[in-house]
């Protein structure tokens, strides 16, 4: 066991479930509070939750494992790319808040019918369920790593951390952890790698101990990397705890810059675990208890180069990301059921404020739990991400942003458009096994597959004389 780092984890997550507490008795007042926050967010509230939530266990201790293997210095840009990618997304965030939505399948509704909101909703809902399990089990990992205890019990008890704070508060208070997240991944990243680079004896070390291709920020090729910002975007604009990250503004132009400062907070951390991982792989022979794919890399060189506070603040940095993602995603998807399945299929009318606070509340437990029962059976993290992100973009994709940027947009080319969208998905999916075909991924074939057919159908039907769809836009 290893004990300061345990503590400065336990204290973490105690503070945690401390915000949730205090947030959800203090300002908590009505259902728009609890899932976006009262459309009151200020800049760097929404900045580091965008940012936070787009970075997971992948972005951290997956980054240092990629650098470990086969991309070396370029590993970089797995996060990189997505930094990027926030740059042509700010041109959609104050449109986004300009619907003043709560969900993506609500705006899709608005436009395209009950068939396509509920379509939508489902899409999303299956996506969250697998991306909260995969954080869930990636949280566990850490802490079953700290403790020595077994890994299900460790699962169990960071699923349990995640319910109480994000039941508790909701929205403001998954923003607030958000932030105190992002502030300590950075920080503790940037502490972490200094030491562990003067410990493996400096980068003229590591330089010499490694080929010189490992240390080529070019290494996996262009067409990855162009291929990683266009699936990043694609993933960012129909992304529902993005979308909700923008609703959260208290205006569009907060929403625009928000997208912007996140993506440079993004590209500041993107290099550290990029570091760590080239660090362990140089001394991989001297780091006992290295996994032989490197997926333990960074946990690894820090434990052997770094005092124990150090490797403290590096175990909570892990958990601040898969956790920061976990909270986002569970109460999208609440949200989302409640919001998109339930009300606007006309249950639960005329609900007081404080009962849909209270079956939202509800659902958010009873999530959590089926996600912590999936996270149990120990399917393959990134298989399960992968997945999880294709399947609630590709479809939704061109109904949702064309839908928002066209005005003139007939009721069958946004339907068609999710299904043809979802549908081409899967073929590449399978076709490529989760991987770039051709240099593209499933996600991005998905997303083309469904803006093609929007493009055709609301040219052809435009030409017919069918009436255009309502708008994305409340009318005011």
């Amino acid at each position: 066991m290893q004990t300061l780092p345990l503590i400065i984890v336990v204290v973490y997550m105690v503070a945690m479930l401390i915000v949730g507490l205090i947030v959800g008795k203090k300002q908590i007042n009505d259902s728009k509070d609890y899932m976006i926050a009262g459309r009151r967010m200020g800049l760097f509230m929404v900045a580091f939750s965008l940012s936070a939530n787009n970075v997971g266990g992948g972005s951290t201790t997956g980054l240092a494992q990629k650098a470990f293997g086969e991309w070396g210095m370029s590993a970089c840009w797995y996060v990189l790319a997505a930094a990027i990618a926030m740059i042509p997304l700010a041109y959609f965030a104050p449109k986004i808040r300009k619907t003043m939505a709560v969900t993506i399948p609500e705006v899709v509704g608005r436009r395209f019918g009950k068939l396509s909101c509920n379509f939508t909703a489902i899409l999303n809902a299956v996506s969250l369920f697998c991306l909260t399990a995969s954080q869930i089990a990636a949280s566990g990992v850490v802490i079953a790593t700290l403790t020595g205890m077994q890994q299900n019990v460790a699962l169990l008890i960071a699923g349990l951390v995640v319910i109480l704070y994000t039941t508790f508060g909701g929205m403001i208070a998954d923003q607030i952890s958000d932030m105190v997240q992002f502030v300590i991944i950075l920080v503790g990243l940037a502490i972490a790698t200094p030491f562990v680079i003067n410990g493996v004896g400096g980068w003229n070390a590591i330089a010499e101990a490694l080929p010189p291709v490992q240390l080529s920020f070019t290494k996996i090729g262009w067409v990855t990397i162009i291929g990683y910002i266009f699936n990043y975007f694609c993933t960012f604009l129909s992304g529902p705890e993005m979308v909700s990250r923008f609703s959260t503004a208290k205006d569009e132009k907060t929403a625009q810059r928000a997208s912007l400062l996140s993506g440079v907070l993004m590209a500041a951390m993107s290099l550290f675990p990029t570091l760590l991982g080239l660090a362990a792989l140089s001394v991989q022979d001297m780091l006992p208890g290295l996994a032989e794919n490197g997926s333990n890399a960074m946990m690894a060189v820090t434990s052997a180069y770094s005092p124990q506070f150090i490797v403290g603040m590096v175990s909570a940095a892990i958990i601040c990301a898969t956790m920061s993602s976990a909270d986002s995603n569970l109460l999208c998807m609440s949200t989302i059921v409640m919001n998109d399945l339930f009300f606007a299929n006309g249950l639960f009318k005329g609900m007081s404020e404080k009962k849909i606070i209270l079956v939202t509340r509800i659902l958010n437990i009873v999530f959590a739990i089926i996600a912590m029962l999936i996270s149990l059976f120990g399917i393959d993290i990134v298989s399960m991400n992968t997945f999880a992100f294709g399947i609630r973009c590709a479809g939704p994709f061109a109904a949702y942003g064309l839908g928002m940027m066209i005005e003139k947009v007939t009721k069958n080319a946004g339907i068609w458009s999710i299904i043809t969208g979802t549908i081409g998905f899967i073929v590449w999916q399978i076709l490529s096994k989760g991987g770039f075909l051709y240099g593209i991924l499933p996600v991005v074939f998905g997303c083309a597959v469904g803006v093609v057919t929007f493009f055709v159908i609301n040219a052809i039907e435009l030409k017919m004389g069918v009436a255009p769809a309502p708008s994305a836009y409340l009318e005011k």
